[in-house]
């Protein structure tokens, strides 16, 4: 007698495997597959296909397609077919956090936090679909009246990364589907089942055929390059680091399309001498090590002033020392593994090199196990200002820790960057609370917060680190262009 899957082999085997085009389920013409591996054990939990150019093609034609249809549905029933999704998703929600920790590695109480932040956008977005709306005016000089009125932008191509893979598809998803835009969406190459599931989930709950197209594919630049090149295609959204950002907006230039970037970051986290520091270390470990450090919005260089830097940095270390690192789908791991191999030696390679360069490890420092990718989370302190685990961002569970003396020189130091996503900065005075959030150059700040991610709030930074929000009111607008029409 065959033994029942368990519950992992099970999820793993109900996801679609194939290419979601047109409302339909279908292999990838050149019958490629690309592995999907489980980063805690190092083995590949299944294949799904590898689209080539003609595929992408394809799937552009059936957003293309079902635009005009889709723009004219009434947006209450838009919004109705968001509210569906939402109340699928949350009754799946177990089965969606074990998707993720086996594709991804996040421990599944993370995994769960995420099911519940994702669905909340589809939440948000289709009561705010409903309130979609212009203006009428009369000319203020008189003889004409104004009217503005809002409509979507169009086909819209998605690039989404593997470290959030439900909620940077529910955050760019809601909002287009709330706007009335169809949709091409590329999910990472590393973590793609999650967003093969969702599709189907959409479609489930009434999403029309064509407005949602998935592409998985290894060859990501052969794919998207004609789409963006294509005269139809008229958005493109991207979330993923500075670089690829940087030659997908330069592509897009061509058919100047509307363009949204959530790109990389290097977050500043600043704790004043009259800090509540419970709050402040309790800050620091979410913030630095949610989602095992590999995060845009991660706290990625701690400054410190003088008069707090020694306890906070005992209590700091102490915490991370702490911290259980394993197997995501084991209860008590606090800890998942990096998402590949790659990414680990990034890591290592440079906490070796500060080490060499005189920095001193207080905890961590090495790679953990014989088994899959991970990296103990990590304190070090005595940088040099040109270490690279300063003046880059390192996406892992690295937590470098500076001395400062003033507010000057704190904003400073936390500005001398070229990105601008998100900072944080922890102080019991008001006025100063305040007037660092002003000074700071970032898109988003967290004052006494270590996580500020809400479904209601607006997110995107500034500088490098890219245009555009996603979430809050400002999130459709992001899918909805303003015509004028003048009568006289």
């Amino acid at each position: 007698m065959t033994p029942a899957p368990s519950p992992a082999q099970h999820v793993v085997q109900t996801v679609p495997d194939g290419l979601f085009i047109g409302g339909r389920w279908r292999q990838a013409r050149r019958e490629q597959r690309i592995e999907v591996e489980n980063p805690a054990t190092g083995e590949v939990l299944t294949t799904v296909a590898d689209a080539d150019v003609t595929d992408g093609r394809d799937a552009l034609d059936a957003a293309v397609a079902a635009q005009a249809s889709w723009a004219r549905t009434p947006t209450r029933v838009r919004a109705e077919v968001l509210r569906r999704a939402f109340d699928l998703l949350t009754a799946r929600a177990d089965e969606f956090a074990l998707l993720m920790t086996l594709e991804m590695g996040k421990p599944l109480a993370e995994a769960r936090g995420e099911v519940a932040y994702g669905a909340e956008f589809l939440r948000w977005f289709s009561e705010e679909a409903p309130r979609i709306h212009g203006r009428y005016a009369p000319n203020p000089v008189g003889g004409s009246r104004l009217l503005t009125t809002k409509a979507p932008v169009g086909p819209t191509l998605m690039i989404t990364p593997w470290n959030f893979p439900l909620a940077m598809a529910t955050r760019k998803v809601a909002p287009a589907v709330a706007a009335g835009c169809t949709m091409v969406v590329k999910p990472a190459t590393a973590t793609p089942l999650t967003m093969l599931t969702f599709a189907e989930l959409m479609a489930e709950a009434g999403l029309p055929d064509g407005v949602l197209n998935v592409l998985t594919t290894s060859t990501t630049g052969q794919v998207t390059a004609p789409l963006l090149a294509d005269p139809r295609l008229r958005k493109l959204t991207f979330t993923g680091s500075t670089e690829v950002g940087k030659r997908l907006i330069a592509a897009s230039a061509e058919q100047v399309l509307r363009v949204s970037m959530e790109l990389g970051g290097n977050a500043p986290f600043l704790v004043f001498d009259d800090a509540d520091l419970d709050k402040a270390v309790d800050g620091a470990v979410a913030a630095k090590m949610r989602n095992t450090g590999e995060a845009c919005t991660a706290a990625n260089r701690f400054y410190v002033q003088r008069g707090v830097a020694a306890e906070f940095t005992e209590r700091f270390a102490e915490r991370l020392g702490n911290l259980v690192v394993g197997d995501g789908v084991d209860p008590g791991t606090q800890v998942g593994p990096l998402i590949d191999a790659a990414a680990r030696a990034d890591v290592a390679a440079r906490v070796d090199e500060a080490v060499r360069a005189g920095a001193t490890v207080l905890t961590g420092g090495s790679a953990v196990g014989e088994h899959g990718y991970f990296y103990a989370p990590t304190l070090v302190t005595d940088l040099s200002a040109d270490s690279r685990l300063l003046t880059e961002e390192t996406f892992g569970p690295v937590a470098p820790v500076v001395t400062f003396d003033t507010e000057d020189e704190a904003l400073t130091l936390a500005n001398s960057t070229e990105h601008g996503l998100i900072a944080y900065a922890f102080t019991q005075d008001l006025d100063r609370g305040l007037r660092v959030a002003e000074n700071l150059q970032t898109g988003m700040v967290g004052l006494n917060a270590g996580v500020v991610s809400n479904a209601a709030a607006p997110f995107g930074g500034t500088k490098a680190s890219g245009y555009g929000r996603e979430g809050g009111f400002e999130g459709i607008e992001e899918y909805l262009e303003t015509k004028y029409v003048g009568i006289g």
